[in-house]
């Protein structure tokens, strides 16, 4: 009984530590504006793109790739700085998609893409 228990917690750490590594691997090819970012994240969070494709099924690779940098926390400095446009045009990027997926101006889009 013990012998399973301690398999599980085994099986678990080793998910954990295997969902930590792909996180890591997740920021750093945002980091560089990677083209593998959206494979990467759909192969790690594939329910995400389900909620997205829920929300609005006709959002082109740019834009899914720009909800990624959202639903990461990333700022608007950071985003600017990563895909090499100025904070301003990453504003108006966050206007229009806002409009695409119905986000009220009211509504915090880091804390909407953290239910989504």
């Amino acid at each position: 009984m013990n012998k399973n228990r301690e398999n599980a917690q085994d099986f678990n750490a080793e998910e954990y530590n295997a969902k930590i590594s792909a996180d890591e691997e997740i920021i750093r090819l945002a980091k560089q504006n990677s083209p593998r970012l959206l494979s990467k994240f759909k192969s790690a969070y594939p329910e995400f793109f389900e909620n997205l494709a829920a929300v609005n099924a006709n959002l082109q690779n740019s834009e899914i790739i720009f909800c990624i940098y959202l639903k990461l926390r990333l700022s608007t400095k950071e985003i600017a700085l990563y895909t090499f446009v100025t904070p301003k045009a990453i504003q108006n990027r966050k206007n229009r998609l806002r409009k695409k997926l119905n986000i009220a101006s009211t509504t915090d889009i880091y804390k909407w893409f953290d239910q989504i």
